[in-house]
């Protein structure tokens, strides 16, 4: 039987969402009741939401080396990254109609260049190497004259790779073609500077950096030309038309605010407990391994397989035990086809199947990621002896 745990419950899946920080909900209280007024009205209680609305949009904006008018409200990580891709090749159909992504994006990315694959656009799915990255060379071969749009994600939700954007940014600025960038797990966690990495557009999502959820933003930088989604009013230069929700544009901002003043030793602190995650498993467990960049990674994602079980029966019996985790993205996780991300690195089908994500946060602790290998290790050992494929490798 699995000893009692020390903690009566573990979070380890803040790559999914994280909780909202009290000086984030403080933040966004009176813009509940007190400040409540409509953004678009000219009478003093629309003017009092406006301010709030403008202050946080220069806020994001220098949180991202950005100018406040390039910044543009999104109910979420989804809509800025499908306003980004359906905004720019609808503005430049009559340039061209392909456009490159890779085959590890979120699928907020995937299912809207499939939607546009529909309607005779050609997109080409870049693959990736061992470690879950473009290969270059791979992105000049596929563009073409009629490229309108490149889509390269920052950082990968479920193996926190980091992709070599600026790098990508050099080849696209020489062929003129839009580069645009899914940062939502990378906001908060490493440096984002829109400037540094040479990127036309960049999505961010509220709810992985402590803020509330359905809320987020689009980086557009000035000049690029793109197309609304919805229509219906002047909202967000009437890009994005819809009543603004102003409460949480201000909590998206106070996040990511108090995300980049915290930004160096949070990342440090992170990494120290993924690499101590990491650590503990291998030395605990044997048959496991790492999917992604070993170096190149974000500091608080770890993906590990463990061989001989399912990624599912390990989660299932963790959550039992109050210690939660995820097999992928929060986005599929009712999905019962294997990863695309992992299955694009070549990973071996018996080693994706018992793959499991481990995402830190800023509340988690030593003692947790001890007991959480604790349990780990019983859990692997208990299912491993139900395996007939274990019993098989170890010779009995």
């Amino acid at each position: 039987m699995p000893r009692k745990r020390k903690t009566s419950s573990i979070y380890l899946d803040h790559a999914s969402t994280t909780p909202v920080r009290p000086e984030v909900l403080e933040a966004m209280l009176p813009y509940f009741s007190e400040t409540f007024g409509n953004a678009s009205s000219i009478h003093k209680f629309g003017q009092k939401a406006k301010k709030a609305l403008e202050d946080a949009r220069e806020i994001v904006a220098e949180c991202i080396g950005a100018e406040a008018k390039e910044i543009y409200f999104m109910s979420g990580g989804t809509e800025s990254d499908n306003l980004a891709i359906k905004g720019i090749v609808h503005a430049h159909k009559n340039k061209g109609r392909h456009l490159i992504t890779s085959n590890i994006e979120h699928h907020a990315v995937l299912d809207c260049c499939k939607y546009l694959e529909d309607g005779a656009y050609e997109v080409t799915y870049l693959p990736v190497d061992r470690f879950g990255v473009i290969d270059l060379q791979a992105i000049e071969k596929a563009m073409q004259p009629e490229t309108v749009l490149i889509s390269v994600m920052l950082a990968n939700n479920e193996t926190g790779t980091l992709q070599p954007i600026s790098d990508i940014a050099k080849i696209t600025r020489q062929r003129g073609v839009p580069l645009h960038t899914d940062a939502v797990q990378a906001i908060g966690k490493i440096p984002v500077d829109v400037d540094e990495l040479g990127v036309d557009l960049l999505s961010i999502s509220g709810h992985k950096i402590y803020g509330p959820k359905g809320i987020g933003a689009l980086y557009v930088r000035r000049g690029t030309k793109f197309d609304p989604l919805l229509h219906g009013g002047h909202q967000e230069r009437q890009k994005r038309p819809s009543t603004e929700s102003v409460a949480s544009i201000v909590g998206l901002a106070k996040a990511m605010e108090l995300a980049r003043e915290e930004m160096q030793t949070s990342s440090r602190r992170l990494a120290d407990l993924r690499d101590r995650l990491e650590r503990r498993i291998q030395e605990r467990i044997p048959h496991t391994y790492l999917n992604g960049h070993p170096e190149n990674r974000l500091p608080n994602i770890l993906n590990m397989s463990f061989g001989f079980v399912e990624g599912e029966s390990l989660l299932l019996t963790l959550d039992m035990q109050g210690i939660a985790v995820s097999t992928g993205s929060a986005c599929t996780s009712g999905a019962t086809e294997p990863s695309h991300v992992l299955r694009a690195m070549g990973v071996a089908a018996a080693v994706m199947q018992g793959s499991l994500r481990f995402s830190l946060g800023r509340d988690n602790t030593e003692e947790e990621i001890d007991s959480a290998v604790e349990s780990l290790t019983e859990i692997v050992q208990r299912l491993r002896q139900m395996s007939p494929l274990y019993a098989e490798k170890m010779g009995r």
